[in-house]
């Protein structure tokens, strides 16, 4: 006690309290802040989780089971990842109508919070790829036209044509056109493979290459026409080998018409 006694009465003694006393103070306002500020981030997932359910049983449900398991003409969606969601809602591919024919883009159904939403639903059943940020969309700091346009040329052009207008595929089914698309839905699809669309993992593609792959079919959109009909850009060969037939074959109408009139 003695000791203790003479320490408390050092002149260094209250310069470190004092520092003490505010090292705590510190700790324990961080604390508290980071308390604070995570558990609204908890409640607001929490909730967006519970809207997306609403929204599942109301729309979804009748076709992919109330457990989202699948049934009979839904696949299950457990698994599938928030990008997944985000894809097909997003772009207005889903709901659907008529399971037995490809699912077309058109308008959205869901507005984005919605589509968030369902997104945040689907990704709480079971672990899957996750929406992009928008930090690893940019693709016009990250990306490579030249590589972009050999990734694409190899993986992409024998079914989305060699300048990503889209083509016919087996069995009724197409693969539609790249032109107009916006980055995030073509990463997305790029992980997630929808429809005939082989999923090509970040070990087949990686991310730096996908950001190549959209920065070229971003080029090939903003591309201008300078021959007038570009007639889906198949090529200068055929585009002329139908021309030629056209003409030939008005040329071919023509004569036969002025013959039948000369008799």
């Amino acid at each position: 006690m003695k000791r203790l006694s003479r320490y408390r009465r050092h002149k260094a003694a209250g310069p470190l309290l004092l520092i003490f006393a505010l090292l705590a103070i510190g700790t324990t306002f961080s604390v508290a802040s980071a308390t604070v500020k995570s558990a609204p981030t908890a409640f607001a997932r929490t909730a967006a989780i519970e809207e997306g359910k609403q929204i599942f049983l109301k729309g979804c449900s009748s076709c992919h089971g109330l457990n989202a398991q699948g049934g009979a003409v839904a696949p299950s969606l457990i698994g599938v990842g928030a990008a997944s969601v985000d894809f097909q809602v997003g772009t207005g591919r889903m709901p659907m109508a008529d399971m037995s024919t490809q699912a077309m883009r058109k308008k959205p159904v869901y507005d984005a919070q919605e589509t968030a939403a369902l997104a945040a639903y689907v990704a709480s059943l079971a672990p899957g790829p996750a929406v992009p940020e928008d930090s690893a969309l940019n693709y016009q700091r990250d990306g490579s036209t030249a590589e972009g346009g050999e990734l694409f040329r190899n993986n992409c052009a024998m079914c989305h044509n060699f300048a990503g207008q889209g083509g016919a595929l087996t069995e009724g089914k197409y693969a539609p056109t790249l032109m107009g698309v916006e980055p995030k839905y073509i990463y997305e699809a790029l992980i997630t493979g929808p429809q005939s669309m082989p999923v090509f993992s970040d070990k087949t593609i990686t991310p730096a290459e996908k950001l190549s792959l959209i920065k070229w079919i971003k080029s090939a959109e903003a591309e201008p026409n300078l021959g007038g009909a570009t007639m889906g850009r198949i090529g200068p060969v055929t585009e002329g080998l139908l021309v030629w037939i056209l003409g030939m074959g008005l040329l071919i109408g023509i004569a036969v018409w002025l013959t039948t009139r000369a008799r």
